[in-house]
């Protein structure tokens, strides 16, 4: 089946009922938008917003998207189909005014027919309302928030996920592509067609091919499978993410009736006890991250470029894993890690049968469970970089006989479909004895309350000594039993208790908190039963606001923190996608950065310093420009895989600190604040092994705009992204004079957003205006379609305006026939 973009020329409102239209005299207003579009983010936030802390006090909603498009009277010959790749929440489908279809779940794929509502030879259109309120735990944006496309094809078609790919045998000379095709005749009389079977290698050039004849009656399905064999295949890894392309076609008598095509890689997966994870026979450690789905400035809306540039920076910051966090990836996401090297775990729900807020998904699961599994398989099932299928994440009922047996239906139903990949589930042992925890903590003497330097981080200390209790074991036995890899959240104090008891079972720290990972990697490294270890968050994301706050006395301990909070402020890179302090500290951990790391915590909290616990790493940043007298004691951290640090100000030793003697990786020192240069001198054996440097910047001078691409495709799937920052007259960035940066367009692209990663604030991404955070704004830009330049021109008061220019190019490539996705759901 053809398939086209169908993301332009869409209007949205809020939705309301026909009385409220005509007690108001008419709908609300319609806006027009490109998609993906998130709707929420448009509604803005207030301090009762319909979740609070958990959604970043963004306000619930109902939403109308409309569209009108042609239909050629050539199209009634033809199966027209419309493919959502995701609508949050309960989507509902009118084509001219009529029912067309329903999803209810608001992460999975799902297909419209289109043909028995259309007007051939006419003006159409398709109507989508959706609906968010008090349905998730974190931000989950609304509206159609991944892309839409249009099938077109013959009554005689490949079904949307019907071109499926595996690589039963692999070895140095030889790789086995089994290729099955499900084709559909929804026509009135039998066809034979000839199917043939094409790979090509990354180079593009054709590598094996057959074919075959294939009759289909009226009315039937059939599936034709074919062996390709690849002379000395090019393996995909995370290190070589080589990828070829399996293209099917159709040809009958009157010439090609179909066409699908999707990218595959050549890869083997096992796992066991003792050598653990291997990909391709060897082993690999995960380092993994949690991500939420939203994108920061841009809220939920996964615009391809957005997906790719999270995947890219997370593997710039030493990640090779991505759990999905708690819904499946977007397409674009899992597309970008075929191509850059990123294994996956793509996630199902967040609740299954019980939920965990007033609307959640539990209300729908017993009647769509299935449905969104098949769609998350369907749309995982050629992506070489999935490996684990993850059926849920600290549900509520695992710990008993009933959860047990939900998770052994869901992980059979996967199975089913397919067997090449793990399945694992986010167990967290605190789920299994939520009715004891009360009696188990003073059992265990566990304090529960929080000391006043720490809130909310501190009373998950005791969350390891109640999730080692032989009880939490007894409770996860069976729920565990079902699965091929069993994942654990902050369950690292079962890690060899699990081993003893259960000599067979493989384990994965599945969420893990940040601060611990030093903890953490010792334990994957020195046992083949845990394959490796996933940080809550790899990025941070929006809503929970606060969980990873530094909180001091005075100020509240709770688990969210108080309007405007807007981020759960934890991630290893901001929303933005700057790296913070604890992310360089995870690379040394890893192994992957030699040189040394340098952060200064903030001097105006000197007497509370703050020490890395839970979902909060240190108040600290690199930083040598500080707001303070001269003098002012000062603490300064360096992270170092050495023996000690040497701390250097304005060329002379303030400090010499011996690493590790509190926490694996760190030396830490007071010295006292004197403008200049900071030093931190690794050591080891005695000789330096590598130096880190802070400069104070003087008064900032002028913005710096840096684009992250030169020129980009003029699809709006395509996005430039421009850091803006205030420096010195030499270009040093000076985080203390934060001024409000504006920005202007010329040319054909929109601003989508400006956004900084200050996780306190009521400035709207939306706005042209935007004040800096630490030095930095974000500007990302949207094309609009057309080719040419775009200047985009910063101002600031006090500060001369900037300018660059971006190309807007058109992508070398016209529409092509579709990869294989989900099947037409003909609700």
């Amino acid at each position: 089946m053809i398939r086209e973009p169908f993301n332009d020329g869409w209007r949205v409102c809020g939705r309301t009922s026909i009385f409220e239209q005509m007690a108001t005299g008419g709908a609300a207003e319609a806006v027009a938008v490109t998609l993906p579009h998130d709707a929420m983010l448009a509604g803005g936030r207030s301090p009762d917003g319909s979740d609070g802390s958990h959604t970043g006090y963004h306000r619930p909603g109902a939403w109308r998207y409309d569209k009108d498009f042609e239909v050629p009277a050539s199209w009634a010959s033809k199966r027209v189909t419309i493919e959502f790749e995701g609508v949050y929440r309960d989507a509902m489908v009118y084509i001219n005014d009529a029912f067309a279809g329903q999803w209810a779940g608001g992460y999975s794929t799902f297909h419209i027919a289109a043909d028995p509502y259309l007007r051939y030879g006419q003006a159409n259109t398709i109507r989508v309302e959706a609906q968010a309120h008090k349905d998730s735990r974190w931000y989950s944006g609304g509206g159609i928030h991944r892309p839409v496309h249009l099938l077109i094809g013959d009554l005689l078609h490949i079904t949307p996920t019907g071109l499926r790919v595996t690589t039963p045998q692999i070895d140095d000379e030889l790789a086995v592509a089994a290729v099955a095709v499900e084709v559909i005749n929804e026509g009135t009389g039998t066809r034979t067609v000839d199917v043939l079977v094409e790979v090509r290698d990354g180079d593009g050039e054709i590598v094996a091919t057959d074919h075959a004849p294939l009759t289909v009656l009226a009315g039937e399905r059939a599936t034709v499978r074919k062996r390709a064999y690849i002379r000395h295949p090019a393996l995909w890894s995370v290190e070589e993410p080589n990828l070829y392309t399996a293209t099917v076609r159709l040809t009958g008598a009157d010439g090609q009736v179909d066409e699908a095509r999707t990218t595959f890689g050549i890869r083997s997966v096992s796992v066991d006890p003792i050598r653990g994870l291997r990909i391709n026979g060897a082993t690999v450690k995960l380092r993994g991250a949690c991500v939420h789905h939203d994108n920061g400035p841009l809220g939920s809306a996964a615009i391809a470029r957005a997906e790719e540039r999270r995947v890219q920076l997370l593997k710039d910051a030493g990640f090779n894993a991505i759990r999905s966090a708690h819904n499946p990836l977007s397409t674009a996401m899992l597309e970008a890690c075929d191509r850059l090297g990123m294994l996956v775990m793509d996630e199902t729900f967040d609740m299954w049968t019980i939920g965990k807020t007033d609307d959640d998904y539990a209300r729908r699961f017993p009647q769509w469970w299935e449905r969104d599994v098949d769609a998350l398989v369907a749309k995982d099932f050629n992506h070489p970089s999935v490996i684990f299928y993850s059926i849920g994440n600290e549900i509520l009922e695992a710990g008993t006989p009933h959860g047990a047996r939900w998770g052994r239906l869901l992980a059979e139903r996967i199975r089913a479909q397919d067997p090449t990949r793990l399945v694992t589930n986010a167990l967290n042992g605190m789920m299994a004895i939520l009715d004891q925890i009360p009696a188990l903590m003073a059992q265990a003497q566990v304090s529960g309350e929080p000391a006043a330097e720490g809130g909310f981080n501190d009373m998950l200390d005791g969350m390891g000594a109640l999730i080692a209790l032989p009880e939490v074991g007894e409770r996860i036995a069976e729920s565990a039993a079902v699965l091929d890899v069993v994942g654990l959240n902050y369950g690292d104090s079962r890690y060899l208790i699990d081993q003893e008891a259960y000599p067979n079972r493989v384990v994965v720290g599945s969420e893990t908190f940040p601060t611990l990972i030093d903890r953490y990697w010792k334990l994957v490294t020195e046992h083949g039963h845990i394959i490796g270890d996933f940080t809550w968050t790899g990025w941070d994301y929006l809503g929970e606001s606060g969980i990873g706050r530094p909180t001091y006395p005075g100020e509240p301990a709770s688990f969210g923190a108080p309007y405007p909070w807007l981020t759960a402020s934890t991630g290893d890179l901001d929303i933005t996608g700057r790296r913070r302090p604890v992310s360089y500290y995870r690379e040394i951990v890893y192994g992957l950065r030699p040189t040394p790391y340098l952060a200064v915590q903030r001097p105006e909290h000197r007497e509370h310093p703050f020490q890395p616990k839970g979902w909060a790493w240190s108040d600290s940043i690199a930083s040598w420009t500080w707001d303070v007298p001269a003098g002012t004691p000062v603490r300064v951290e360096a992270y170092a895989d050495a023996d000690e640090i040497e701390f250097v100000l304005n060329g002379t030793t303030a400090a010499k600190v011996p690493v590790g003697t509190g926490k694996a990786f760190l030396a830490t020192a007071d010295l006292p604040y004197q403008p200049g240069t900071l030093e931190a001198v690794a050591y080891r054996g005695g000789a330096e092994s590598g130096r880190c440097r802070l400069l104070t910047a003087a008064e900032p001078a002028r913005l710096r705009l840096t684009p992250d691409r030169p020129h980009i495709s003029t699809d709006p799937q395509d996005l430039a992204y421009i850091d803006i920052c205030l420096v010195d007259e030499h270009g040093t960035i000076n985080p203390i004079s934060d001024r409000t940066v504006t920005i202007h367009l010329d040319g054909p692209a929109t601003l989508q957003a400006l956004g900084t990663a200050r996780p306190s604030t009521e400035e709207p991404f939306q706005a042209a205006s935007r004040t800096t955070y630490e030095g930095h704004a974000l500007a990302v830009l949207r094309p609009t379609g057309a080719e040419g330049p775009v200047t985009v021109t910063a101002r600031a008061d006090g500060l001369p305006p900037a300018t660059v220019t971006i190309d807007l190019r058109h992508p070398g490539h016209t529409v092509s026939a579709t990869t294989t996705r989900h099947e037409p759901a003909r609700s």
